[in-house]
């Protein structure tokens, strides 16, 4: 446990006395702090995980700035393939507007079904199984799958017009 102890206060003597010039280093390079920073601490945890290894080298900072440095070219890397794909294709199509108020519902109210009738309604429904398609995956008799599709069903019913009942009676501000 001794040992660790000391591995650990080492370490933390080492980080204290080189992240300032790792972090200028790489913000040097790349030109943005907190991705400099983001960089260094990614370059640091790895010299902790290395650092049996690490700390036996004649100059361990020097370790940690080119883990670094390759860090940093692997994130360039990225941005130029990011930055190829979107000239191939385009830019991304743009941010939709999120669930309507009546998706919101029915998924809702599918939460309130026991999971055998949620089960055959998204199966009959969303996949566009068959009843007899359902049994087989299910393991369960066709006439069962008939009667949990109608009891989810009315229940469905039941509740999504409850909720337009709610919103029906919400009064709108003048």
């Amino acid at each position: 446990m001794r040992a660790q102890n000391t591995d650990t206060a080492d370490f933390d003597a080492f980080y204290t006395a080189a992240v300032r010039r790792v972090v200028l280093y790489l913000y040097a390079a790349c030109g943005d702090r907190s991705e400099a920073q983001d960089i260094a601490q990614e370059a640091f945890a790895r010299a902790w995980q290395h650092w049996p290894k690490v700390t036996r080298y004649d100059d361990p900072e020097a370790w940690v700035r080119t883990v670094a440095w390759r860090l940093m070219a692997n994130r360039w890397r990225g941005l130029r393939r990011r930055l190829a794909a979107h000239a191939r294709l385009g830019p991304p199509p743009a941010a939709t507007a999120g669930p309507s108020p009546d998706r919101v519902a029915v998924l809702d109210a599918m939460q309130h079904l026991p999971k055998p009738q949620r089960r055959a309604i998204a199966l009959h429904y969303l996949l566009d199984m068959s009843v007899n398609d359902i049994a087989e995956t299910t393991g369960v008799p066709p006439g069962t799958v008939k009667a949990q599709l109608s009891r989810a069903r009315t229940t469905l019913a039941e509740l999504l017009d409850h909720h337009d009942q709610e919103t029906i009676d919400v009064p709108y501000p003048s």
